[in-house]
C-alpha cells in the first residue's frame, strides 16, 4: 500500500463527496490511498463512496465512525490508515476539491524537513455563481481568524516552540510519527471546537517542524457562507462564537 493516505471525514455528503473523489483522482501525484470516514450519515454516503471506488483505479476504502465529530472522524481515519502502513496522511474535507498539485505539493513540504503541513484554502466557484465579497471572503476569514489566533492567550504559551499558525484541516497533512507523539486530533464534534487548531497546539509543543504552504491549496464549499452571512460566518471561524440552529449546513 502506498505510504501517503488522504483521510476525508463525511457526514451526509452522498450529494457532492464524488466532486471531492474526482479531484483526488486527477493528482498529478497519484501514489496515495484514500479512506473515508462515514460520521453516521443517513443519506448513503458510504454507498455512493463504494460505488465510485468500484469503478476508480483510486484505492478508497469506507470505514465508519458512529460517534458524530469531524475530530472524531478524522482521527479514526488516521488511525486506521495508520494501521495500514501510511507514514504520512493528509486530511481534506467531503466539500473540497484539492488543487491538481495538492498531493505532490504536500510531499515536497515533507521532503524539506516539515513534520505538519498547512495549506490554503480558496471558495470553490462551481456550486454557485459568487459575489465579489464572496469570492475574496474565505480567503479574508482565513486571515482575520490568524491573525486573531496568534494573540489569543492559549495559542501564546512560553512552552510551544514555535510561532502559532493556522491551518485549516481540510488541506492539512502530518507524519504518522508525530500525529502519534502528540496524540491525534481531539475526538469532539465541530460546534464544540477547532480540531485543527488543536492539533496544531499539540504539535507546537513538541517541534517547530512544521509550516503553511502557498502551494498546498484546497477550494473549500461556501454553502456556509451562504447560510450564516457575513458576520456570522466570521464569528463561526474565529471562535464559534457564533451558534446556528443548524450546523451542518447541506
Amino acid at each position: 500500500m502506498p505510504k501517503l493516505w488522504v483521510v476525508i471525514p463525511a457526514y451526509n455528503e452522498a450529494h457532492g463527496i464524488i466532486g471531492t473523489l474526482r479531484a483526488l483522482e486527477a493528482q498529478q501525484d497519484r501514489d496515495f490511498a484514500v479512506v473515508v470516514v462515514d460520521n453516521a450519515s443517513t443519506d448513503g454516503t458510504g454507498r455512493v463512496v463504494r460505488d465510485f471506488a468500484a469503478a476508480s483505479g483510486l484505492p478508497v476504502e469506507v470505514i465508519d465512525e458512529s460517534r458524530k465529530g469531524t475530530g472524531a472522524a478524522s482521527d479514526t481515519g488516521i488511525r486506521h490508515a495508520i494501521a495500514r502502513g501510511a507514514t504520512h496522511i493528509a486530511r481534506t474535507d467531503a466539500d473540497c476539491l484539492p488543487r491538481a498539485d495538492w498531493t505532490r505539493n504536500i510531499r515536497r513540504g515533507f521532503a524539506e524537513g516539515l513534520e505538519l503541513v498547512g495549506g490554503k484554502l480558496r471558495p470553490r466557484t462551481d456550486e454557485y455563481r459568487l459575489r465579489f465579497w464572496e469570492r475574496h471572503f474565505i480567503p479574508f476569514v482565513v486571515e482575520v481568524a490568524a491573525t486573531f489566533g496568534k494573540l489569543r492567550p492559549s495559542n501564546r504559551d512560553p512552552e510551544h516552540r514555535g510561532p502559532y499558525v493556522m491551518m485549516p484541516g481540510s488541506t492539512l497533512a502530518i507524519t504518522a510519527s508525530l500525529y502519534e507523539r502528540v496524540g491525534g486530533f481531539p475526538r469532539s464534534a465541530i460546534e464544540e471546537l477547532h480540531e485543527d487548531r488543536a492539533l496544531v497546539n499539540k504539535v507546537r509543543r513538541v517541534t517547530g517542524a512544521y509550516a503553511s504552504r502557498r502551494d498546498v491549496v484546497v477550494y473549500g464549499s461556501v454553502r456556509r457562507l451562504r447560510a450564516y452571512g457575513l458576520i456570522g460566518t466570521l464569528a463561526w471561524y474565529i471562535g464559534h462564537h457564533n451558534r446556528p440552529d443548524v450546523i451542518d449546513i447541506r
